[in-house]
């Protein structure tokens, strides 16, 4: 049986949430410190670790323990409550399809790769109809080995986790990278593995075709195209021993 990886980004992959997430990490530093801004302040694609000292630093404010201890507990409290407003959070098009469909196919092992924290990233998956126990290979922001800390990281995380899965490597092309942004192109292209690239965020198919994507679709709403990509003409491309 041949045996594949996928590993999805979240926000803008899977999932929109009305900028819940900046949003309430901007509640979060107001309620702890008064002024706070969120503006200028690079989201996309980034570890949530990251934006948190990014954002402290901008708003003159150390980014020690005590202060990103403090931000992330309040950003919790305070995306718990803005994804409780109807409406707010959906998962984008074809996705519970392209999971459902993955989710049956023999010998695929669905993943996240992310970088939200485990909590927050498990609640916006809720909040838009996503069990994250449907994907066995988990990666959170906060967890790269390395300091400073930065997405590619988390590549070598997943393949390790995989390998402890299944009792062996994964086979070199086996694993897709699925995400929104030029960073999880990066990822891909440092791990190892194809990247599917969706242009639901905020880089256009141009961008993410010029970063390297070896596919971009505007979404997934085509269930049978995106599946059979990752999937069929992986398979067949595997079995051919390319």
């Amino acid at each position: 049986m041949l045996r594949m990886l996928m590993l999805f980004d979240i926000d803008a992959t899977l999932v929109t949430t009305s900028r819940s997430g900046m949003l309430a990490l901007g509640d979060a530093g107001r309620e702890l410190f008064g002024s706070f801004e969120i503006d200028g302040i690079d989201f996309a694609g980034r570890l949530d670790p990251l934006i948190i000292a990014d954002l402290l630093r901008a708003n003159g404010r150390a980014a020690d323990r005590a202060n990103t201890t403090a931000m992330r507990d309040g950003y919790r409290r305070h995306l718990t409550r803005r994804l409780a407003a109807p409406g707010i959070a959906r998962a984008l098009p074809g996705v519970h399809g392209v999971v459902e469909r993955l989710c049956a196919e023999p010998g695929v092992t669905m993943g996240l790769l992310t970088g939200n924290f485990e909590d927050t990233g498990c609640l916006k998956l809720r909040a838009c109809g996503i069990d994250p126990d449907r994907f066995i290979v988990r990666v959170w922001g906060d967890e790269s080995p390395h300091d400073p800390p930065q997405r590619h990281h988390l590549g070598a995380v997943g393949l390790e986790r995989y390998r402890k899965l299944h009792a062996r490597e994964a086979r070199a092309g086996s694993v897709t990278i699925i995400g929104d942004t030029p960073h999880d192109v990066e990822c891909a292209k440092r791990n190892g593995a194809r990247c599917l690239a969706v242009a639901t965020g905020s880089y256009s198919a141009e961008q993410l075709s010029t970063a390297g994507a070896d596919r971009v679709v505007i979404d997934m709403s085509d269930v049978d195209d995106v599946v059979g990509w990752l999937v069929g003409d992986r398979g067949s491309r595997m079995a051919n021993g390319q």
